[in-house]
């Protein structure tokens, strides 16, 4: 205490230090609260991006009829798993030619499009979506065109090999009943 000082004033100054001390406590606490819940309701960082990126750049060469863009992101080795056929087609060349080639070839005006927010885990994207087109062309397996317009329904799960961003599996699942039916198959 300085000669002079009112040990008073002095305890009032303390007093008021720490009630100050005390209210920049809470803000900050406050503040901190509300940048995390900010952040928490921000999009995934673009580095945790990457994999819905490749399957996004999948889906349009998809639509853009691009049948060899398309295949050019799968992995060597991809299991391209079809919940109708129940059995995956292992390889790129080979699920190429089995499902991208074939549903080209059979339905050349489709359009794939994700319905709602897709999920991002790690190196997996799932998401639902709708399956347009006319079938008017042959199938694969000698099926001749119905030249009958389908829409399905179905959901895709998807394994992204992070280091060369390829699809290393693709297992789809949709009502297949209801797509033969459409075409008048069933």
């Amino acid at each position: 205490m300085r000669a002079g000082e009112n040990p008073a004033a002095l305890d009032n100054k303390n007093t008021q230090r720490g009630v100050n001390m005390k209210r920049r406590t809470v803000l900050a606490a406050f503040g901190g609260i509300c940048l995390a819940s900010t952040l928490a309701g921000m999009p995934v960082l673009a580095a945790d991006q990457a994999p819905l990126v490749v399957v996004e750049q999948y889906l349009a060469a998809w639509n853009a009829h691009d049948a060899a863009k398309a295949a050019s992101y799968f992995d060597e080795k991809v299991s391209y798993y079809d919940a109708s056929v129940g059995k995956p087609t292992i390889g790129k060349a080979e699920a190429k030619a089995a499902v991208i080639d074939n549903f080209m070839t059979a339905a050349p005006d489709l359009k794939w499009e994700i319905r709602g927010d897709p999920i991002v885990s790690g190196n997996k994207v799932s998401f639902e979506w709708t399956f347009t087109g006319t079938n008017s062309g042959s199938w694969a397996d000698g099926t001749a065109a119905t030249n009958k317009p389908f829409s399905f329904d179905g959901a895709s799960v998807f394994v992204i090999v992070i280091e060369n961003d390829t699809i290393k599996q693709q297992s789809d699942y949709y009502d297949a009943l209801g797509f033969y039916k459409q075409l008048g198959l069933m």
